[in-house]
This record gives C-alpha cells, sequence and structure tokens, in this order.
C-alpha cells in the first residue's frame, strides 16, 4: 500500500516536527552541490548489470489473466522464457513491511516494521508512523517570542532530526563495500536515506517522504461556496470572496519552528477572474500563472517567511506545488497540490548523498518528490471527480516516465532500482473485480475503473518491453511487485469485535485512545492488522498476567478465524502469531496477533487508529475501494525475469540475496531468503 490506509491520522500527527527540520536546514544556510552522474568501479567491459522495476501492487491474478487474453506481450514472453512466479509477500502485505523484507532479505523480526502505524506500550499504545519519527531539539535560546538552537560550542544545541526506524543492514550496503555501484529511485521504506560508507550507493527517498506541512499530503483548496474553513483528512478548503473579480487567498505553508509557539507561515495568493473567458489569473510573488477552466499548472516555486528576532535575518523555505483552475465560473474553484519539497533546493535530505536529487532536478527541472503524488485524498473527500483523480495521477506516471529516462541515461553498470507507484494507488480507488457488487458504485461506473487498471498493466507492460529490448542479455532485468491486491468491500470493525466478545471494555467504548477502561481490557487492535495484549509488565496499564499469555492468543485465534459475515461468508483466513513468524533483534514494537483478513475484508478505518464503531462488520463506502492488507497468502505480488527463474515459490526475502549473486557474492547470514535462479 502507498498511502494513508488510516484514514484521520495526519503526518502531521505522526511526525511532529518535520518543519522544524526545515527550519533548522534553513537556518544553518545548507546548500547542496548539483553533481549527479558518475562512473561505476569497474569499467564497461567488467561491466555487471542487474535493473529492478518495483511495479507497486501489481497482482499475478490480473496480470495471469491479462497474460491469457494476449494483453501483456511483454511478460508474457518472459513467463515463456521461464521468468514469471508469484511472489510471496510480507506478513502483513503492507508496504512498509513488504519494503522492508525486500531491503534486508530478511523479515519483520530483522528490521522491525509490523505495519504502518507502531503503539508505545511504556504510553498506552501513543501512536505514531513505524518507520521513521520526527525527535525534537535540544537545547534552544530564547530570545522574546523565539527561540533559536545555535550548534556551535558553547551551546552546543541538538537540532530536532528525522530518524529512519527500519533496523538492520540493507542488502546495498554488501554492494557498497565490495565496490559495486546502486542507484534506487523512490524506493519506499528508506526515509530519510540510509547513509552510503563507501560512496557508491545512491538513493532518491519516496514512500515516507513527507510535504512541507509534515503530512502525508495536504492539498488546499479555495472556493466561493465554502462558508468557512473546512479541515478534513488530507487537505483544507478555504472560503473566498471575490470583490471586481478580484480575490486573495492565503496558502498555508510550513510551520516556523522558530517561534516559542509554532504556527504555520503562510504565502498570500492574488487571483484575479475572467467571467468571460473563462480563465484565471493566480498571482505569487515574483509570477502570474494563467489558467483556463480545466487547466493544470506546471509545478511552481513558492516561498515562505520564517521569521526571526531583530538580531537575526528572517530566513526563506521554499517548496514547490502545482495549482488546477476547477471552475472560473459561476463558482470560482482552485485546487491547490500539496506542497512538496523542492528537489533543487531541499529544504530536508530527501537522496543519499544529498546532492543526489539537486542533480536529477538540474536535469529534469521541477518534479514531485513527496513519497505519496497520486492524491487519493482529494477524491476520497469529493474534491476530484474520477475523472480528475485519473487526470492527476497520470501526471504522477508523465513524471515518473521524465524520472526513468533520466535514470536510464545515467546508468552504466551496477544496480539499478527504479520505482512505480501507479499500479498501487490507482488501484486502490479503481480496481474492482466485476464478480462482486460494488458496494457504491454501479456495474458500468465499476468496470470502466477497473478497465482504467487494465491500460496502466498494459503500460507497465510497454516500459517494461523497452527496457528489456534495449538492453537484451547484458543486463539481468528483474520485475517485481510488493503485494497484490483485491476487493475492499467490507469492513470488519476489530475492537468492535473485541468489545463484544468481553476483551475490551467498558460498553459503551468509542476510541481506545479516549475512553476506554483499561483495568477491563484484556486485547486491542491498533493499525491494519495488529492486536495486541494488554500484557502486565509490558503495556503501562497491562492488565493480562505472562502466565495467562498463551490460553488468551489460542482463544482469540480460534475465535477470530471463526468469524463469519451474514451470508456465511469466512472474513479472516488465518491469525499469525508473531512468536510463530517472526524472528530476530527487532520484535519488541511487534503485535502479538497479525490478523489475516480474506479478499474482499479488511480492518476498518476506526480499527486502524484504535476506534470502535456500533457494528461489527459494515460495507466499505469510501472511495478507497480496493485494498491488500488481508492475509498474505492471499495476495502475493510478481516476479518477472528476463533470466530463468528456478525457485518454485519465491518471496519478497529472497529478491536481496538473488542479486546479490548476480554480482557475484555471498548472501550474509542475516538474509533469511535464498537466491531463486537456483533451485
Amino acid at each position: 500500500m502507498a498511502g494513508n490506509p488510516t484514514g484521520k491520522l495526519s503526518r502531521r500527527e505522526m511526525l511532529k516536527g518535520s518543519a522544524a527540520v526545515a527550519a533548522a536546514a534553513c537556518l544553518g544556510g545548507l546548500s547542496f552541490a548539483s553533481g549527479c552522474r558518475h562512473k561505476s568501479g569497474p569499467g564497461r567491459g567488467q561491466a555487471r548489470r542487474v535493473i529492478v522495476i518495483g511495479i507497486d501492487g501489481m497482482d499475478p491474478m490480473l496480470a495471469q489473466t491479462m497474460m491469457a487474453a494476449g494483453l501483456l506481450p511483454t511478460f508474457a514472453k518472459l513467463r515463456d522464457q521461464g521468468g514469471f512466479r508469484p511472489l510471496g509477500t510480507s506478513i502483513p502485505p503492507q508496504s512498509p513491511v513488504a519494503w522492508a523484507n525486500f531491503i534486508n532479505g530478511a523479515g519483520p523480526g530483522s528490521h522491525g516494521i509490523f505495519d504502518f502505524i507502531h503503539r508505545r506500550p511504556e504510553e498506552q499504545c501513543t501512536p505514531f508512523y513505524s518507520a521513521a519519527e520526527t525527535v525534537p531539539g535540544k537545547g534552544y535560546w530564547n530570545v522574546g517570542d523565539h527561540r533559536l538552537q545555535l550548534t556551535a560550542w558553547p551551546f552546543n544545541h541538538q537540532p530536532p532530526a528525522t530518524l529512519l526506524r527500519r533496523q538492520g543492514v540493507p542488502f546495498w550496503d554488501h554492494l557498497d563495500e565490495a565496490g559495486i555501484e546502486s542507484t534506487f529511485y523512490d524506493l519506499p521504506s528508506n526515509y530519510p536515506p540510509s547513509p552510503s560508507k563507501h560512496g557508491r550507493h545512491r538513493c532518491l527517498a519516496g514512500m515516507g517522504v513527507p510535504d512541507m506541512l509534515g503530512s502525508y499530503g495536504t492539498y488546499q483548496v479555495f472556493a466561493e461556496d465554502v462558508i468557512s474553513l473546512q479541515e478534513e483528512g488530507g487537505g483544507r478548503r478555504s472560503p473566498l470572496l471575490f470583490d471586481q473579480e478580484s480575490a486573495t487567498a492565503t496558502l498555508i505553508g510550513p510551520e516556523n519552528s522558530l517561534l516559542k509557539e509554532p504556527k504555520p507561515t503562510t504565502l498570500e495568493l492574488q487571483l484575479h477572474r475572467d467571467r468571460e473567458a473563462n480563465a484565471a489569473v493566480i498571482e505569487i510573488p515574483g509570477r502570474k500563472i494563467l489558467l483556463k477552466t480545466g487547466q493544470w499548472s506546471p509545478w511552481v516555486k513558492l516561498e515562505f517567511t520564517m521569521s526571526a528576532p531583530a538580531l537575526v535575518p528572517d530566513k526563506k523555505v521554499g517548496g514547490i506545488a502545482r495549482f488546477y483552475l476547477q471552475e472560473a465560473a459561476p463558482n470560482f474553484r482552485l485546487y491547490v497540490s500539496p506542497i512538496n519539497i523542492d528537489p533543487s533546493n531541499p529544504a530536508v535530505r530527501i537522496s543519499e548523498p544529498g546532492e543526489f536529487v539537486n542533480g536529477i532536478s538540474s536535469d529534469l527541472g521541477l518534479f514531485p518528490t513527496a513519497g505519496f503524488q497520486e492524491d487519493h485524498k482529494a477524491f476520497s473527500n469529493r474534491v476530484f471527480t474520477e475523472d480528475e483523480f485519473i487526470t492527476q495521477a497520470g501526471s504522477v506516471l508523465d513524471d515518473r516516465l521524465r524520472l526513468l529516462d533520466h535514470a536510464l541515461h545515467n546508468y552504466d553498470d551496477g544496480l539499478l532500482f527504479f520505482y512505480f507507484s501507479s499500479t498501487d494507488l490507482q488501484s486502490h480507488m479503481l480496481w474492482w473485480d466485476p464478480k462482486e457488487k460494488h458496494p457504491t458504485r454501479s456495474a458500468a461506473e465499476a468496470a470502466k475503473g477497473f478497465d482504467h487498471i487494465h491500460r496502466l498493466y498494459q503500460k507497465m507492460d510497454s516500459v517494461v518491453g523497452d527496457l528489456v529490448a534495449r538492453y537484451g542479455d547484458k543486463a539481468t532485468v528483474l520485475v517485481m511487485s510488493d503485494h497484490g491486491f483485491g476487493n475492499f468491500g467490507r469492513q470488519f470493525g476489530l475492537n468492535t469485535w473485541l468489545r463484544q466478545e468481553g476483551y475490551l471494555g467498558p460498553a459503551g467504548c468509542k476510541s481506545i485512545m479516549q475512553d476506554v477502561d483499561w483495568s477491563r481490557t484484556r486485547a486491542y487492535g491498533l493499525g491494519i492488522n495488529g492486536l495486541y495484549l494488554n500484557l502486565k509488565g509490558r503495556e503501562r496499564d497491562g492488565i493480562v498476567e505472562p502466565a495467562q499469555r498463551e490460553e488468551l492468543l489460542v482463544e482469540l485465534q480460534r475465535k477470530l478465524e471463526a468469524v463469519r459475515d451474514a451470508d456465511g461468508r469466512q472474513v479472516i483466513g488465518r491469525v499469525y502469531r508473531a512468536d510463530k513468524v517472526y524472528s530476530g533483534s527487532a520484535t519488541a514494537l511487534a503485535p502479538d496477533l497479525i490478523v489475516g483478513y480474506h479478499r474482499g475484508y479488511r480492518a476498518s478505518w476506526a480499527t486502524c487508529l484504535g476506534g470502535l464503531t456500533d457494528q461489527v462488520l459494515m460495507d466499505n463506502d469510501s472511495a478507497w475501494s480496493a485494498d491488500h492488507c488481508a492475509d498474505a497468502a492471499e495476495l502475493p505480488g510478481v516476479l518477472f525475469s528476463n533470466r530463468p527463474i528456478q525457485a518454485g515459490a519465491p518471496s519478497l526475502i529472497d529478491m536481496a540475496p538473488s542479486i546479490l549473486t548476480r554480482f557475484g557474492l555471498s548472501v550474509p547470514g542475516a538474509m533469511e531468503g535464498k537466491n531463486f535462479f537456483v533451485e
């Protein structure tokens, strides 16, 4: 999954301090070199090449159906040459978990990522984003309403820092040590990007990179029909009042963390409407943008001022955004994309080395940098129509293809990894297997969306076809996905079920964050697939004695697997025990049980953040109508190769060992995976 699956908890809440990092970087006057290309260690005659294309969420069942129909000729050819297998995914099949499995060549016990959301047991399940965490700075110099950090002696203040929480050794470290170049574009589960000890690894971070507001992606809409400011999950809507066809809009920027009480920076936009031309001019400092109704702007640089005390000059921090004029008249509506980190002058580190992203921007110009670029929240919140979402998501793919051209132009040898998000985030919104009735869309509407997903698969087939033709037998080409996809028509309220079965109290509880009675709670759900015991000695208010743990786990596992929907369908395929499926030193935050849902089911939106609903089972009426956070056995990914795959059932953890062996390296003992090129 590449997107915020919880629906409510913003990146601002889970990663407080990202804007502070931006401010610290800006205040420190950081600058970046623009160089990008450098040659690999071995000469061209000795070059070994491995190219990995990550197509997030590509489903093997749909791929096989389309191959059989002659719609995916490149993938079918690879299959016929022995280069296709379903690829076992992670437990659970969530993107941060799955991509970390790929990175380590081992499961969650090695990297410590078990869900999008983890909890702090010592704080009685305070939630936070699992893959990265922003920690506050230490030490300030107070000046009036401001607080400044002075890192030089004798002050030695420590600035805020965003920390990568993935543990273990990424497989590219072994390439780096062996003198083999590796370059990764938009890699998930690697923000902030891990360092290269020997300077032979480059990476542009992907999933996990925030926007400039420190969120997963916060759009801003300015419209005449908005009565008052509306904050909604993923965005905000602001009212507009025109006077003689001109209006002022206030764009919210990153927080000014130089203040004792941080507050957002702002940027004023002057809007001028021409009803007759059905167009408008958006005026920002230093630039005017003319848009007709239905037209998008290119990426535009924005500059926000962070006020400083009188003895220090005000500091500027930049970002980039796109503007979309939805309607000029009679109801003016302007959409502004989430404000991305400017790749030409990044306020925070999003690549390794830091100047790598500057070099890319020198070649390509401005391009999006946020980890989640398709604005699914605008679609879910009905800011976008389906066609508008498809257009916006299509521009993301266009940007990604430009980036791929750049990547290939700058690739000589070694390992190249390139990631596509389109098949995941667009599938979340548009996928629907027509064998079932859609909860909210007509059969024709559901079919339209699914046809679009088919066309995306065909586009990926064409991209891979060009790549295979370009390199022939001079490179090993691997195409992989982290998981498959399926309908998400029904929600299961895990905490509601626990309350109903007497494991969570009191009877009227609505949220484990607010009104739960921990003295009457033996188990609770948090995240998409996690179930935790309220274990004494581990949770702050734990009541389950360690001696009762085994019996309670067996009981919960048995009862959950017996849950049936009103029509008799089994809701949960398998409940996994963490102590049986995870091994390694990084299991401290693991849930006790991992709930693996059948296709068609997933945890309710409320469950993800510890909420409870009136019913245990409900239709999913969100625009987010497909998912993969279910039973790992039902949702494998895909693996295609232009070399025969010998292993019968490869898995994500086998990717790293197989790549290393292509370069003649041995498989490290810490890796659980095997080389799938041998039996």
